[in-house]
């Protein structure tokens, strides 16, 4: 029994099943007679004071812009392990995934541009539906037998490309009125945390108390809190060695040592606490405006539409070629599946419009929506398509 639960929690599903079951738990609370226990947790005020230093936010915000910064953190080791020796490290590896995110970015904000053009409140939402959440996507794939692993390495790579786009478009498109004060706190201590590389210090204490002041002073700058994980995550060294000569990597320990925390506690508590759509005042005219429409459809026919028709484009033209052992329908299904936009989704929404009340929880709603579109419909095509294969 011990070594099955084991083998449950280091399988790649069992993050995406405490994700469903979360989301599925603020839902039932947030509808329930006991919706008000929900907001409550949500709005409990945590303060901490050092000195001057006064940080005091609910714990939504604690959630969105510190534990996220933790899985942003986790998003950038993981990036760039993956340029320098990974499936992101030859021209040859990224090409593909490359040009298939770039269509999963722009298919879905023209959709959603297209219902929502002329409003500029509704327009701050244009990256909701462009955004893959990697780690559900993932999930579904291998819930798969004998999916390619030329298949399953475009679909990484693709999904960290697209995560990288979500980071530039969080850092150009959601920042505040910025305090110049802080930013020239959080330069310095990138500078430092650089220089801490370049010298080849190897203890990562060290570099987590220059991130902590990092973190706080881009908190405080008007960028969001998430971009200091990633710059933190770039100077973090893959490989150091000490005087004796022994080589280690600090990087792959923080991304291995992070990675159970990123899947069975930070995702879930972003997903309980953003998921919670009250849809008992919800009106069907709400649930099929604009701003919900753009979403749903963004996420589960412009993300398609942009990965699949960039991508046989690309091959088409022989710019890249398929992914080895792959067949058409098998690149339109994980095609489907990076409309899976969940967590990463939601974050964006919640950036976009802070005030859940402003579409009655329907943006939150048409999520979800797309997601499980996304998910069901992808999951049958890949099906279909390997049993096709393996009749062939």
């Amino acid at each position: 029994m011990q070594q099955k639960l084991y083998t449950f929690l280091k399988s790649s599903s069992a993050g995406g099943i405490l994700l469903i079951i979360t989301t599925l738990f603020a839902l039932v609370l947030v509808n329930s007679p006991f919706s008000d226990i929900y907001g409550y947790i949500l709005h409990v005020p945590v303060e901490i004071r050092v000195g001057a230093i006064h940080i005091d936010k609910t714990l939504h915000h604690w959630v969105s812009e510190g534990l996220m910064a933790i899985f942003f953190l986790a998003i950038g080791l993981e990036i760039k392990r993956e340029v320098i020796e990974g499936h992101l490290s030859s021209f040859g590896q990224v090409l593909l995934p490359t040009i298939a995110a770039i269509g999963g970015i722009v298919a879905p904000a023209l959709i959603y541009t297209m219902f929502n053009s002329g409003d500029p409140v509704a327009m701050r939402g244009w990256a909701i539906p462009t955004a893959t959440d990697i780690a559900f996507a993932l999930g579904i794939l291998s819930l798969l037998p004998r999916v390619p692993v030329s298949l399953k390495v475009f679909l990484l790579a693709l999904a960290i490309i697209d995560d990288l786009g979500a980071i530039v478009i969080i850092a150009l498109f959601y920042t505040t009125q910025l305090s110049m004060l802080s930013i020239y706190v959080a330069s310095a201590a990138l500078i430092v945390l650089i220089l801490f590389n370049r010298l080849g210090f190897s203890n990562k204490s060290l570099y987590f108390m220059v991130a902590i002041v990092l973190w706080v002073s881009v908190l405080k700058s008007g960028v969001h809190a998430t971009i200091a994980g990633v710059l933190f995550a770039f100077t973090i060294p893959l490989k150091t060695s000490d005087a004796s000569g022994i080589v280690s990597s600090p990087l792959k320990e923080v991304e291995h040592g992070l990675h159970p925390w990123i899947v069975f506690f930070i995702l879930p508590m972003f997903a309980f606490v953003n998921a919670g759509v009250d849809m008992r005042n919800l009106s069907i005219d709400e649930a099929i405006g604009n701003v919900p429409l753009g979403i749903t459809l963004g996420l589960f026919l412009g993300k398609q539409i942009g990965v699949f028709g960039f991508s046989w484009l690309a091959i088409k033209l022989k710019i890249a070629s398929m992914p080895q052992d792959s067949s058409w329908l098998m690149l339109y299904g994980v095609s489907v599946l990076t409309g899976i936009g969940f967590t990463m989704s939601l974050f964006v929404d919640s950036l976009a419009f802070p005030d859940d009340r402003l579409f009655a929880y329907a943006d939150k709603l048409a999520i979800l929506l797309g997601t499980i579109f996304s998910a069901v419909f992808g999951y049958i095509i890949l099906k279909f398509a390997i049993a096709k294969n393996k009749e062939g």
